[in-house]
């Protein structure tokens, strides 16, 4: 064996192998690898100032979801000054709710609807504690609730996205590049890059990504889709769980809420409810999440007929029928507002005789 021992008894083997070592990472390496880096860098700059250019660049993927990160995109470039209403849920809340017909109703209002496609409600939830701490001016908040949107809640997380680089983003205006480097997602970035440009434009008919000055997002295709949507999964208690710490929350802030069971497609109840239970058992948790708070809950079927070819699937109003369904949210906010001054009026007389 070729080494020696000490006295001591510890080996010393020889460093034959130091000047091989020292020619693994040469400066010529260094030199590749960094030019290489910079020369990818260069590409990927390249190709957001191309896209950019001419109007296919995508938002940063802050959520990996397009229609998501267009919301933000939007928000970010379409500042809504002292809302006092904030309309939150999915795509039924964004889809649902015409700003402009609510001032027509209620001229008070100043609506803005923080509805983003595709989220489950405790996702909701996440998204309405962030704007409410955004927005100090909001008064009333209105959850347009789909019973889809309250199963399942178990299997995604609560952050749609980073709070703290939305913030810098939507509020504080930050130079937009950094966070495609940040969301790297090469992958979907080239996908999306095909289609923005005629989502802007509304030029895909059931993916349009338009919005009006309120951030509702119409939708109007020339015909319907079928029911699309089939049997619900199971209601998660979960999901309950996560509005009811909203309606707490709201509540302490002297902050009403007015949650909305969103109209259906009655061929949908008929083939996946026929009996009325899914719904029924969905009413019965909504009263019972949020009658702690005070927190009020409309049922739109019970006093609203959706006009003829309303829906374009299960779910999903098109922009046409919105307007008449605005007016009738309209006058719930009404309601809701004396109620919660009747109430609080009522809890003011009860401490005096105490």
């Amino acid at each position: 064996m070729n080494h020696k021992a000490d006295t001591s008894g510890v080996s010393h083997y020889p460093a034959a192998n130091d000047a091989t070592a020292s020619h693994l990472i040469t400066p010529a390496y260094l030199l590749a690898l960094c030019s290489g880096l910079l020369g990818t860098l260069g590409i990927f700059v390249l190709l957001l100032t191309g896209l950019n250019l001419t109007d296919n660049l995508p938002p940063p993927a802050f959520s990996n979801s397009l229609c998501v990160d267009e919301k933000l995109n939007f928000l970010r470039n379409n500042p809504i000054a002292d809302p006092n209403l904030l309309v939150i849920g999915s795509s039924v809340a964004w889809r649902h709710v015409d700003g402009a017909a609510l001032i027509r109703h209620s001229p008070q209002l100043r609506p803005f609807n923080g509805g983003f496609c595709g989220l489950h409600a405790n996702q909701s939830v996440y998204v309405a504690d962030w704007l409410l701490d955004r927005e100090p001016s909001i008064r009333q908040v209105v959850m347009i609730a789909d019973p889809l949107d309250f199963a399942g809640c178990w299997k995604v997380p609560d952050a749609v996205f980073d709070r703290t680089d939305a913030d810098r983003y939507v509020y504080e205006n930050a130079a937009p590049w950094g966070y495609y480097m940040r969301y790297f997602a090469p992958r979907s970035l080239l996908r999306n890059a095909q289609t923005v440009k005629l989502q802007r434009a509304n030029r895909i008919e059931w993916d349009p990504l338009v919005f009006n000055r309120f951030g509702d997002g119409p939708l109007e295709p020339a015909k319907d889709r079928g029911l699309f949507y089939g049997a619900p999964e199971p209601l998660d208690r979960s999901c309950f769980t996560a509005l009811g710490t909203l309606a707490q929350r709201l509540q302490r802030e002297g902050r009403q809420l007015l949650v909305v069971s969103t109209p259906l497609h009655p061929q949908w109840k008929a083939e996946h409810d026929p009996d009325g239970s899914f719904l029924a058992d969905f009413d019965r948790r909504m009263h019972a999440t949020l009658a702690p708070s005070g927190a009020q809950y409309w049922i739109p079927d019970h006093n609203w007929t959706a006009p003829p070819n309303a829906f374009v699937d299960a779910i999903h109003l098109r922009w046409s029928a919105v307007h008449s369904f605005s007016a009738a949210l309209a006058q719930q906010l009404r309601i809701a507002e004396a109620r919660a001054l009747a109430d609080s009026v009522l809890a003011g007389d009860a401490a005096l005789l105490q």
